[in-house]
């Protein structure tokens, strides 16, 4: 079954509902933690709590105005609250609310990604198992080399979405740092305790050492780790692409009753859903570029980085959410055509088997050079003569029967010996968890 996507859960991070009211709950425990080193009079705060609210739209009107989010944020509170609003935000500077509430949505837009990538997981980890003895001839550079099997391709791919959650968790908590250091990150007019009570309720850990902002390398780390996991997609979605191709037909993504693939060709059946990620996968890229060139700001800040973040932090977390959504369903429902891997498999008459060949005749006693030759020689006249297979070449040749009896050349080919250790794969890898 095809689940749809929705927007909702990842965009809601990025609204500025949600911006606004992370900013109001970070002021908010700020004047919390002065009335607890008793700096704020408990009534005064009593008062905010009750008081303190925003109105989106009065926020964007004061902004056209002063030209300053955070002022205009601050403005519309105080609007609200009165008198008591002078406790608010004493202390502090803009990007102590601005790149902690930065921090806290790339984290909580981080652990939303976990969760596709658990979903991506269990579905690898399944159509693996499944196709575990699956045969296909594997190929290098694009031409055929030795076979392999479908379900060592899926293994592949879970291994790799295994190491993207490690480095997805490390970007995570690289990022998970708040700030309420002041002007210049010198708790000048601050006590250091505000800004671990605040990190603490936020579910942050202070940054041990910020200036005017939280620097990029974090941010930086988190971005390129999300390009990352889309260029392991890409990497899934360009073998598809491949499969897929007409002369090939081993996979084919789903194609559902009603979904047409041309407005010219009716014929067609395209692989659009892995284009689509292929593309996407190239914002990812450029976006983290972006933020690796946002790490050096002149002195204690500039915001050279700001205008940057507010497209390339949102875009890449709401892109490669829908990527990951697009590429599970892929794979859960990706058509399979055995009958066509087997086809194939036998495109090249035996060619695949030209290695075992070659080695067997070493342990013959050949020279590498001499048994090289042998089956080269053997092999060349396969891939000129489309009549011929390179068991047939091989009885006939005085060469490798010098070394090899007919019985021997006969049991050469027989693919389960060269897909013996399938099962010690998976038992490393899919099996094991």
């Amino acid at each position: 079954m095809i689940e749809r996507y929705t927007l909702p859960e990842m965009g809601r991070i990025f609204s500025d509902e949600f911006k606004y009211s992370t900013w109001l709950k970070i002021e908010l425990l700020a004047v919390e933690a002065r009335v607890k080193l008793g700096e704020v009079p408990e009534e005064d705060f009593e008062v905010i709590k009750r008081k303190a609210a925003f109105d989106v739209a009065r926020i964007l009107q004061i902004e056209e105005e002063t030209k300053h989010d955070v002022i205009a944020f601050l403005t519309n509170v105080a609007e609200n609250v009165g008198y008591e609003s002078r406790h608010i935000h004493y202390g502090m500077t803009s990007s102590d609310i601005l790149d902690t509430t930065l921090s806290y949505q790339m984290k909580t837009a981080g652990e939303l990604l976990q969760k596709r990538l658990k979903k991506l997981l269990e579905v690898l980890k399944r159509r693996a198992l499944e196709l575990k003895h699956a045969v296909c001839i594997g190929r290098s550079h694009g031409i055929h080399a030795e076979p392999t099997t479908m379900g060592l391709k899926f293994a592949l791919w879970f291994e790799e979405t295994k190491r993207n959650q490690r480095r997805l968790q490390e970007a995570i908590d690289a990022i998970s740092a708040g700030q309420i250091s002041g002007a210049v990150g010198t708790f000048e007019h601050l006590s250091p305790k505000v800004e671990e009570y605040v990190c603490e309720k936020m579910g942050l850990k202070p940054a041990p050492v910020s200036t005017q902002v939280i620097q990029r390398d974090r941010h930086a780390q988190f971005l390129t780790t999300l390009a990352v996991i889309g260029s392991s997609l890409e990497k899934i979605a360009v073998e598809i692409r491949h499969l897929q191709r007409t002369e090939v037909l081993e996979a084919e993504e789903y194609f559902s009753k009603g979904q047409k693939g041309s407005s010219a060709m009716p014929h067609k059946r395209n692989p659009i859903i892995s284009e689509r990620i292929t593309g996407l996968s190239r914002i990812l890229r450029g976006n983290s570029i972006a933020a690796l060139e946002n790490v050096a700001l002149w002195h204690e800040r500039d915001i050279s980085h700001s205008s940057v973040e507010r497209v390339i932090v949102p875009d890449s977390c709401i892109a490669l959410d829908y990527m990951l959504h697009l590429i599970t369903n892929l794979l859960d429902n990706l058509i399979i055509y055995p009958e066509n891997m087997k086809r194939n498999l036998e495109l090249t008459r035996g060619l695949a088997f030209s290695q075992t060949v070659l080695l067997k005749l070493v342990s013959k006693g050949a020279t590498r050079e001499e048994a090289y030759k042998i089956v080269q020689t053997s092999a060349m006249k396969v891939w000129e003569d489309k009549s011929k297979n390179l068991k047939d070449e091989l009885l006939a040749s005085p060469e490798a029967l010098k070394y090899l009896s007919k019985e021997e050349i006969e049991e050469i080919f027989d693919m389960r010996k060269m897909l013996k250790n399938i099962d010690y794969i998976f038992a490393r890898s899919v099996e094991a968890e």
